[in-house]
C-alpha cells in the first residue's frame, strides 16, 4: 500500500523514523523565520512528548505525523488523532487535526488537509476538527489580533492559514477569544467589585481564599481536575478530563508556579473554586530560542521574577456554588496579589457563546484582543 499523497508538486509522507520526526518539529524555524511575534517551543520536550508517546491525550488516541515534500524540501506538517474519549463522551466519529505548518503554497495546505481527511475517513470517521494540537496544548488559527505577542500556551499562525481550511471547506466550529488587562499600566479593577468581594467575605463566613499548597501538588492537582471536571462540563467541547491530563498540565507549569496567581475558594474548608494564572515563561523561551541548555536554564530561573504577562488559564467554580459571585471574589484576591507586581493578565481561550464569563470580563474593564477560531467539516466516505 501506498501511504505517499501527491499533489502536482506536493508529496505527503508518514513521520516514520526519528529523523523524519526532527523534521516534523523543527519545520516552524523555517516558517517564522521572519516573524516577530511567533515563539518557539521547548525543542527538548515537545520532542520527547513525541518519541516517547507520553502525551496524556495521545496515549488514548489513534494518531499520525505527515510531512508535505517539494522534491526534498519539507514544507508543511500536521498531526491527524482520533481521540476516543471525546467519541465515546459525545456519541459521535469525529477526527482532529492539529500541529499544522504549511509556507504560504495553497497545494502544501490542500494536499496536508486532503490527506488527514483521507487518513480518518479509512477509519470511518464522518468529520474533522481542528486545529487542537494535543501536545502544544493549543487551540485554533489567530485570526484577528495577530500583532499581540503570543502568550504560552497558545497559538500562533500566518494569516493564510485561514485561507487554505476555508477552501478546503472547513467553516468555523467556535471562536476563542481573548481579554487584557494590564495593572501595569492603567488598568485597575472597579472599586465595586473589590467593595462586593469584602462583603461577601464578611457575610459568608464559612467561605475562605487561599494559594495552593506546593509542598501537596498532587493533591492540588485533584482538586483542581475536581472542579474542572464539572464546573466547565457544559462548554463547548468538554469531554470529562483524565486526573493524568491534569498531572501533565501540572507538571508542565509546576517550575513556573507563582502561588500568589493559583488560588481556591473554600467553603468550611473544601474547595469549591479556583483560579488558575501563570507567568508568560514565552518571554524567556524566546530569548533562548526553545533551548535549555547549555545556558537557557540559568536565563529561565532568574528571568522568572521578572516576568509582568501572566497567563489566566481557567477561573472555575462548582455549578452548586455558581451565581453567588465566587468567580469575582476569586478575580479580585488574583488582582489584589498582583497588581503590586504591576502584571499584565491575559484570560485566555474564551468561548464566543460564554456569554456569561464574556460579560463579567468587559464589566471587571478586561479589553478584547485577540480571537482564534476553531474550524470543522464533514467528511465524505
Amino acid at each position: 500500500m501506498n501511504n505517499n499523497l501527491k499533489i502536482n508538486s506536493v508529496t505527503i509522507k508518514p513521520v516514520i523514523t526519528n529523523k523524519d520526526l526532527k523534521k516534523f518539529i523543527y519545520l516552524p524555524l523555517q516558517i517564522y523565520e521572519a516573524d516577530s511575534v511567533w515563539v518557539p517551543p521547548m525543542w527538548s520536550s515537545e520532542y520527547k512528548e513525541y518519541r516517547d508517546k507520553k502525551n496524556a491525550v495521545l496515549e488514548h488516541s489513534d494518531y499520525q505525523l505527515f510531512l508535505a515534500y517539494i522534491d526534498e524540501r519539507v514544507v508543511g506538517r500536521v498531526i491527524v488523532y482520533i481521540d476516543y474519549n471525546f467519541n465515546k463522551f459525545y456519541k459521535t466519529q469525529t477526527g482532529f487535526f492539529g500541529a499544522f505548518e504549511s509556507v504560504n503554497n495553497p497545494d502544501v495546505g490542500a494536499s496536508l488537509l486532503q490527506k488527514a481527511e483521507k487518513w480518518l475517513a479509512d477509519k470511518s470517521m464522518t468529520s474533522v476538527r481542528g486545529p487542537i494540537d494535543p501536545v502544544a496544548e493549543k487551540w485554533g488559527f489567530v485570526i484577528d489580533g495577530y500583532d499581540h505577542d503570543q502568550i504560552f500556551m497558545s497559538p500562533h499562525n500566518p494569516a493564510y492559514y485561514n485561507d487554505f481550511v476555508t477552501n478546503a471547506g472547513y467553516s468555523k466550529a467556535r471562536d476563542l477569544l481573548v481579554y487584557s488587562a494590564d495593572m501595569g499600566d492603567s488598568y485597575r479593577m472597579p472599586d465595586r467589585f473589590k467593595r462586593f468581594s469584602d462583603f461577601l467575605l464578611k457575610n459568608k463566613t464559612n467561605l475562605t481564599i487561599r494559594k495552593i499548597d506546593l509542598k501537596n501538588i498532587a493533591s492540588e492537582a485533584e482538586h483542581i481536575w475536581k472542579i474542572m471536571n464539572t464546573a466547565v462540563s457544559g462548554n463547548w467541547g468538554y469531554v470529562p478530563i483524565e486526573i493524568d491530563e491534569v498531572k501533565n498540565i501540572v507538571k508542565k507549569l509546576k517550575a513556573i508556579v507563582d502561588p500568589d496567581a493559583i488560588l481556591f475558594v473554600e467553603d468550611n474548608g473544601i474547595p469549591v473554586g479556583c483560579a488558575l494564572g501563570f507567568p508568560d515563561i514565552n518571554r524567556i523561551i524566546k530569548k533562548n530560542r526553545g533551548r535549555m541548555f547549555p545556558f537557557g536554564f540559568v536565563r529561565f530561573i532568574t528571568g522568572l521574577k521578572k516576568i509582568k504577562d501572566y497567563r489566566l488559564w481557567a477561573l472555575a467554580v462548582l455549578e452548586e456554588y455558581q451565581g453567588m459571585g465566587l468567580d469575582v471574589l476569586l478575580y479580585a484576591k488574583l488582582y489584589k496579589a498582583l497588581l503590586p507586581k504591576g502584571i499584565r493578565m491575559e484570560a485566555n481561550y474564551i468561548l464566543e457563546d460564554n456569554v456569561h464569563i464574556k460579560n463579567a470580563l468587559l464589566k471587571l474593564g478586561m479589553v478584547k484582543i485577540k480571537k482564534y477560531r476553531v474550524y470543522e467539516k464533514k467528511i465524505d466516505i
